[in-house]
C-alpha cells in the first residue's frame, strides 16, 4: 500500500480510542450512523469518558481527524477498520447484523488493493465465513484477489486508565502472509508494547473469545465459592485473603459480572461449539450462575433483613451503583439491574444512586429512574453498595440509614467491615 488513509467503523468504547491513536500517524476518519454521537464527538467531547477532551480535540485541531455518518468521507480510505457491537438476542444466541450492517457499508467503499480488518468479538470463521461474503456481494470485488481482510481483537477494558489502548499488546492476523505483514505493520506503528501475530485470522478469532471466556469461568468459580461460605457464615474475603498467602493461588473476587464483553462473548463460542457438536458444560454452567448473581445479592440482602428485623415489604432501599464496573459511565448489561428487579417484587421504594451513569441513558435502556445527586435528607433500611465508585468509598453510608437495625450489604468487599452487615 502507498499512502495510508484509515477508516474506523464504528465509533463506541472501542472505535472511538482506536481512531484517535491512529490519527497520531496517519490520515484517519471515523464513521457512525449516530448523528449525536458524531456531533458530540466533533465538538471535542467523548461522553464514554475513554478519551479525554483533550487528545480528542488535539486529534481533530492538529491532526485532521474527522467523525461523520456521510459514507461518501471514507470512499478515500484504503484501510477500512470495523469496530461495531457483537450483542446477543434475547435468547442469548450471536446477533451478527451490526457486522453485516458495518460489511455492507465497507462493500460500497472499499477499492481494488483496500484492506478491511475487524475488530469485533466473534467466535472463530465470523471474518471470514460471514462477513467477507458481504463485501464480495456488495462490491462486487473477490476476497484475497481485489481486497484483502484481517483480524485484531480490541482489548478495551471501559475505565482503564492504565491499560488504554496505546499501551497494550495486540493479537493481528491477515488473510494472507503478506497481508497479515502489512496489517502487524500498521498496527505495530502506533502501540508501544508491539503486537503478536496470528498464524491466522481463525486462530486471533479465537483468542479473543477465550480471554473473556477464562475470566467469566473464573469469577463464576469465585461466586460458587461465595455462595458456599456465606451458607456456612464463613466471610470469603477472609477466605480468599488467606488463600492468596500460597505462592501460586490466583487472587480472584466474587462479584457480578456484566458489561459488553465477559457476560456475552462466551455465547458466541458456547454456540459456535454446538454447531460442532460439543457441549461445553463448564462455560453454559459458568453463564448461568454469573447470570444469576444479582438476585443472590438482593434476596441474601433480604435475608439479612429479616435477622435484624426490618420489614421487607414496602422498605426503602438503596441501590448504590448502576454501572457494570466502578468509575465508568458504561451500564450495558449491568447486573444491578436484577437487584432492583428482585426487590421489585416487595417494594417500589427503590432508589438507585449513581453520579456515573447517564439518567436518559439508563431510562432508554432499562425504562428505570436513577438519581445523579444525594441529597442526605432521604433514610434508607437497607443499603447495597453495588459499584465501587469513589465517590461511595467517602461516603458516610450507616447515617443514611433509618435505623441501627438497617442493613449494608457490600457486593464489592470494599467498605470497612464495622459499618456492613454482610458482603458477597
Amino acid at each position: 500500500m502507498n499512502k495510508i488513509k484509515i477508516a474506523v467503523i464504528g465509533l463506541g468504547y472501542v472505535g472511538l480510542p482506536l481512531a484517535r491513536l491512529f490519527s497520531t500517524k496517519y490520515l484517519t476518519v471515523g464513521f457512525d450512523m449516530n448523528q449525536r454521537r458524531v456531533d458530540t464527538l466533533m465538538s471535542g467531547h467523548d461522553v464514554t469518558l475513554e478519551v479525554a477532551d483533550d487528545l480528542l480535540q488535539d486529534a481533530i485541531h492538529n491532526h485532521g481527524f474527522k467523525c461523520t455518518t456521510r459514507i461518501d468521507e471514507i470512499s478515500d480510505c484504503n484501510f477500512y477498520i470495523v469496530a461495531v457491537p457483537t450483542p446477543v438476542d434475547e435468547n442469548n444466541r450471536p446477533d451478527l447484523k451490526p457486522l453485516w450492517g458495518a460489511s455492507e457499508t465497507v462493500g460500497k467503499v472499499i477499492s481494488k488493493g483496500d484492506i478491511v480488518v475487524y475488530e469485533s468479538t466473534v467466535y472463530p470463521g465470523v471474518t471470514e465465513e460471514e462477513c467477507l461474503p458481504v463485501v464480495e456481494r456488495v462490491s462486487g470485488l473477490k476476497f484475497n484477489q481485489d481486497f484483502f481482510a484481517g483480524y485484531s481483537p480490541e482489548r478495551i477494558n471501559p475505565g482503564d486508565k492504565e491499560h488504554t489502548v496505546e499501551k497494550i499488546k495486540k493479537v493481528t492476523s491477515g488473510s494472507t502472509p503478506e497481508i497479515a505483514e502489512v496489517v502487524d505493520k500498521i498496527y505495530n506503528s502506533v502501540l508501544e508494547n508491539g503486537t503478536h501475530k496470528a498464524s491466522s485470522i481463525k486462530v486471533a478469532e479465537a483468542s479473543k473469545i477465550i480471554e473473556n471466556s477464562q475470566r467469566d469461568v473464573n469469577i463464576a468459580f469465585m461466586n460458587e465459592l461465595a455462595k458456599i461460605f456465606n451458607a456456612m457464615e464463613i466471610d470469603t474475603h477472609d477466605v480468599i485473603d488467606a488463600a492468596s498467602s500460597k505462592w501460586n493461588f490466583i487472587k480472584l473476587s466474587p462479584g457480578l459480572v456484566g458489561g459488553h464483553c465477559i457476560s456475552v462473548d462466551p455465547y458466541y463460542l458456547i454456540q459456535k461449539a454446538q454447531v460442532y457438536g460439543v457441549l461445553p458444560r463448564v462455560m453454559s454452567n459458568a453463564r448461568r450462575l454469573n447470570d444469576g448473581m444479582g438476585a443472590y445479592v438482593a434476596n441474601q440482602t433480604i435475608k439479612c433483613m429479616n435477622k435484624k428485623g426490618v420489614i421487607v415489604k414496602d422498605s426503602r432501599i438503596l441501590i448504590l451503583g448502576i454501572t457494570f464496573k466502578e468509575n465508568c459511565p458504561d451500564i450495558r448489561n449491568t447486573k444491578i439491574v436484577d437487584i432492583y428487579h428482585t426487590f421489585e417484587e416487595y417494594t417500589n421504594n427503590i432508589t438507585i444512586y449513581d453520579p456515573w451513569a447517564d439518567i436518559d441513558a439508563v431510562r432508554h435502556e432499562y425504562s428505570l429512574e436513577i438519581i445523579n445527586v444525594l441529597s442526605g435528607r432521604e433514610k434508607y433500611d437497607s443499603i447495597i453498595l453495588a459499584v465501587a465508585h469513589d465517590e461511595f468509598l467517602n461516603l458516610d453510608i450507616r447515617s443514611l440509614l433509618a435505623s441501627e437495625n438497617g442493613v449494608v450489604y457490600d457486593v464489592k468487599g470494599v467498605l470497612p467491615r464495622k459499618i456492613v452487615d454482610a458482603r458477597l
